[in-house]
């Protein structure tokens, strides 16, 4: 468990940046009165999300593998931050969902309908908490092997 209290920092450091990101996405008003630009500016997450994951995998290099450390264990430590992310993304959802934009289904939901984009039962089939858990949790999976995989070529390091 201590060789991998780096990864579990950065999972936590992680999780914490996307419900700032969160917050972020609510005062630019991308939950409510500009939420026709969500589907774009939400987007940009992918910035701080691959810095995490690059300050992650230095550390681990410079600190644990004495800044040497092959693709493999690059992306070992990589997939150990997603899991701890992906443990956490039910939490950092209900965190979302309640607290910072309790809204934003509804508005989402009121959009989508309004564009003609779906109708309103496809509406609140798919924009909801239930739906949201497992979007989020598969997605977290999906997008933190790949970043593992492409930011562990980048962080490799031989002797």
């Amino acid at each position: 468990m201590k060789k991998r209290l780096i990864e579990i920092k950065w999972g936590l450091i992680f999780v914490i940046m996307m419900l700032v990101w969160m917050y972020f996405e609510k005062a630019m008003g991308w939950h409510d009165e500009n939420i026709a630009d969500h589907p774009t500016y939400t987007n940009f997450v992918a910035i701080p999300s691959i810095i995490v994951y690059v300050l992650a995998l230095l550390e681990k290099r410079k600190k644990h593998f004495n800044n040497v450390m092959s693709w493999k264990q690059g992306f070992i430590s990589g997939l150990i931050i997603t899991a701890v992310v992906v443990i956490l993304t039910p939490f950092s959802q209900l965190v979302t969902h309640e607290l910072i934009t309790p809204e934003y289904f509804e508005n989402v939901k009121a959009f989508a309908v309004s564009r003609g984009q779906m109708t309103q039962e496809e509406a609140n089939n798919y924009f909801n908490l239930t739906s949201y858990l497992w979007q989020s949790t598969v997605g977290a999976l999906i997008m933190g092997a790949i970043t593992a995989a492409i930011v562990a070529v980048f962080v490799r390091k031989k002797e």
